[in-house]
């Protein structure tokens, strides 16, 4: 069987490197294979021609951004929380599209978010979400397009990176 696709939204490049300093900061390092990434879509099948057609259109959408508007405490971990009404319209649109071959899990509302702690113990995570709450002001981030990638049970593949070009 093929691995599976993960969509992932593009962030700009300023947002990426400050999401991915603070997740090799707090992410324990032997399960941190990925760098930060919002998830759109957790297991999509790799031999869905669908798929690639409906990405490959996504060009003349136009870069938008998202609110980093707080910091969510998990059992195990820590992650910041994203508003886009644009990302929540594009996501919809795309989970109408390929409706019929979507987990469960992927035909859930969206609820974006970038972790930066997991696979910690709650105390751990209790601490984390105490300093970073203590000063945080929301603020915004660009998304520049998405990108699909291949599970690979460890570190993803890059498949293809379709930009927001209009």
């Amino acid at each position: 069987m093929t691995a599976p696709l993960i969509l992932t939204l593009q962030l700009e490049p300023a947002a990426a490197a400050h999401f991915n300093q603070l997740r090799r900061s707090h992410y324990p390092a032997y399960a941190n294979m990925v760098d930060a990434h919002v998830t759109l879509f957790h297991r999509l099948p790799a031999d869905e021609p669908r798929i690639v057609d409906s990405l490959s259109g996504i060009g003349a959408l136009v870069s938008f951004t998202l609110t980093v508007n707080a910091v969510q405490q998990y059992t195990n971990g820590v992650a910041y929380t994203l508003l886009s009404p644009t990302l929540q319209v594009f996501h919809h649109s795309l989970q109408q599209q390929w409706l019929s071959f979507l987990t469960w899990r992927d035909q859930q509302l969206l609820r974006p978010h970038i972790t930066i702690m997991n696979k910690v113990t709650a105390y751990k995570a209790q601490q984390l979400h105490q300093r970073l709450t203590a000063d945080f002001v929301p603020f915004e981030i660009g998304a520049t397009g998405v990108q699909l990638w291949r599970y690979c049970k460890g570190p993803w593949e890059l498949k293809e990176t379709y930009s927001f070009e209009g």
